[in-house]
């Protein structure tokens, strides 16, 4: 399994070789690392962000065209329900995606 670098004319371990090694170890360093306390606040802000956002340009957009084209119904209140589905479908989809990704990377490990 060990593998011999190979060498260039001069003896020396091949360029693409030294850079390959590299990157597996800080591959292998990345995936052992247990995250911290600033990555789980980044992430819960992250998420945060995704519902707020939407919430906020539903109800900003709703104000305004109640404003303008007034009506029965109230514009606000729908477009605010309908920036907070968004916003909580885009959350869940990005908590989905990098699930799945930390349960692929895992059976990679285990591979």
């Amino acid at each position: 399994m060990n593998k011999k670098p190979k060498k260039n004319p001069k003896g020396a371990p091949d360029f693409a070789t030294q850079v390959g090694a590299k990157a597996g170890r800080k591959l292998k360093a990345r995936r052992n690392a247990t995250p911290g306390v600033w990555s789980g606040l980044g992430m819960m802000g992250m998420i945060g962000w995704s519902v707020v956002v939407p919430t906020l340009l539903g109800a900003a957009l709703g104000l305004w065209l109640d404003k303008h084209y007034p009506g029965p119904h109230s514009w606000t209140l729908a477009l605010l329900v309908a920036g907070l589905t968004l916003g909580c479908w885009t959350a869940w989809y990005w908590v989905a995606k990098e699930s799945q990704a930390i349960r692929d990377e895992q059976e990679d490990d285990d591979e």
